[in-house]
């Protein structure tokens, strides 16, 4: 079993690195061993798995990762982090080495090419601030990625799992419904963080899709969803005017998609806001 990263570890390492953990970076990291155990277990990853991890920071939820048998490609971007990162799986995993990948970039800017494999799992614990653009963008770059558990703040978590009807539901909760169904998982405790953050954590669960939503436009049904959300005390018909050209033209577009005019974003499902991008891209609106 690998020897995974205690309190006393991570400090010596950020203390070798001269590592100040930021709030810029949304460094906070896990120094509990038996919560590193509990994320890989619950994200179900296994040999011949490919994970990829974004801020790997130190390595606590690397080394999980790949004493799971997994492959783990990590994206990191404080070069400091990234660049410390293979010595450290050298010297606590060494047979899992070899199975071990870093890029010392920033995960919004990764791209399918950069990967010599692509990845199955998302496995991460994210910063707050860029946690939802992160999985989104991953999600729409790499098709491969069939499963995803990430450790975000408690507030991003329920946001990413809300159901229609909520009032904290909105464009997250749309927008991952589009890939598949997400779920809430379990919270994490503030005090296996190193700095102890002032917001809980908790893990968000995600699984593609079998078959895509629809064939609509994936890019014109979030345009859509961006809309309604912009304004979400407004009625469908006064949110999507501008989207639509007018707010008649938004009415017509609304009724030909079986959607009632006077509806509001957060009622509708991923499928609703997917009819009505569909709606506008056919006659007489076209």
């Amino acid at each position: 079993m690998t020897a995974l990263l205690g309190p006393a570890e991570i400090r010596g390492l950020a203390a070798e690195l001269d590592v100040r953990p930021t709030k810029k970076l949304g460094q906070n990291f896990v120094h509990d061993p038996n919560t590193v155990r509990r994320i890989v277990d619950l994200s179900g990853v296994g040999e011949g798995d490919h994970v990829l991890e974004v801020g790997p920071g130190l390595g606590s939820l690397t080394l999980g990762l790949l004493d799971s048998g997994a492959q783990v490609t990590a994206v990191e971007i404080d070069p400091v982090l990234g660049e410390r990162l293979p010595a450290t799986v050298t010297e606590r995993a060494p047979e899992a080495a070899a199975r071990f990948t870093v890029h010392i970039q920033d995960a919004l800017k990764l791209q399918r090419a950069d990967l010599a494999r692509e990845p199955t799992h998302l496995v991460a614990n994210l910063p707050y601030n860029v946690a939802v653009p992160v999985v989104l963008h991953l999600l729409a770059e790499l098709p491969s990625l069939a499963h995803g558990l990430v450790m975000v703040q408690t507030e991003v978590a329920d946001r990413m799992a809300a159901s229609p009807g909520s009032r904290i539901y909105g464009v997250p909760s749309v927008k991952l419904a589009w890939y598949g169904p997400a779920r809430k998982v379990a919270p994490v405790p503030r005090a296996v963080f190193w700095p102890v953050p002032n917001v809980d954590s908790a893990l968000v669960g995600f699984e593609r899709a079998a078959e895509p939503v629809s064939d609509a436009d994936r890019d014109e049904v979030f345009a859509v969803v961006d809309a309604a959300f912009a304004q979400r005390r407004k009625t469908l018909r006064a949110a999507l005017s501008s989207w639509a050209g007018s707010g008649e033209k938004a009415e017509a577009i609304l009724r030909a998609a079986g959607v009632d005019p006077r509806a509001r974003g957060e009622q509708l499902g991923v499928r609703d806001f997917a009819k009505i991008a569909k709606s506008k891209s056919l006659p007489p609106f076209v």
